[in-house]
């Protein structure tokens, strides 16, 4: 339903080592790079559907949207694992622990990030099955 997102950032450089670092982690790459904008577009096969840049309406706050938070699929939980201790490394604070999540649905598999910027981001697989 959604074609893309994007996030205004208060470091840009430290935004794009937080986000090449991480969201690699779940398979994604950075794949748009405009350097006299700056914006960056994140995603994979060629499709960028998460963006970033500092640009935006200097009246507006950074990272303050209530309610607001973007989810990056992950190919399994071993990579949310991996996505929520890289994010922790640079710089993110924990919005709650990588597991299971099982009353959003069955299989629901979940980590929950506070960005360098104070964005809400998650990463989610959802065909978990314990072992």
């Amino acid at each position: 339903m959604i074609d893309h997102a994007s996030l205004a950032v208060k470091d840009y450089t430290a935004s794009l080592k937080f986000y090449d670092e991480t969201l690699a982690l779940l398979g994604y790459e950075r794949l748009v790079n405009v350097a006299e904008l700056p914006t960056a577009g994140y995603g994979k096969n060629q499709k960028p559907s998460f963006w970033i840049s500092p640009l935006g309406n200097k009246e507006e706050t950074i990272g303050n949207a209530k309610g607001l938070h973007i989810s990056f699929m992950a190919p399994n939980a071993k990579a949310i694992d991996a996505w929520y201790a890289k994010c922790l490394e640079l710089g993110g604070t924990s919005n709650g622990e990588p597991g299971p999540r099982h009353h959003y649905h069955p299989g629901y598999y979940g980590a929950f990030i506070i960005d360098p910027n104070g964005w809400r981001i998650e990463a989610c697989f959802h065909q978990y099955q314990a072992k």
